[in-house]
């Protein structure tokens, strides 16, 4: 069940930061405006305060273990809204990082 929830967290930290993070570019990039803006500010903080409900205590573990989930919400966040179509590296890096997040959380603690 552990598991289970650091998963379901790191999916909804990773909508709150990529979220947000597309929320400001399309804000100041797209020039959709300050609502838009500020929306990214709102979901960028909400990670924040996500990534602290992890049932691991360590803050370097959690957001080293995060940085895969990023790399692979991000090509996915892509793929889904911008329509990006990644290419075989880009999977097999994204694969590579998710083995990194399984490691660096999940493997047995001595």
């Amino acid at each position: 069940m552990t598991v289970l929830r650091s998963l379901l967290l790191f999916a909804v930290a990773a909508v709150a930061e990529i979220g947000g993070a597309w929320l400001i570019w399309q804000g100041v990039r797209e020039h959709r405006g300050v609502l838009w803006i500020g929306a990214g500010v709102v979901a960028l903080g909400a990670y924040g305060f996500i990534a602290t409900l992890q049932p691991d205590a360590s803050f370097g573990r959690i957001l080293a273990a995060y940085g895969g989930i990023f790399v692979a919400g991000s090509l996915a966040w892509g793929m889904a809204v911008d329509k990006f179509q990644p290419d075989r590296w880009d999977i097999i890096g994204a694969a590579i990082c998710l083995l990194g997040v399984a490691v660096i959380m999940y493997a047995p603690r001595t």
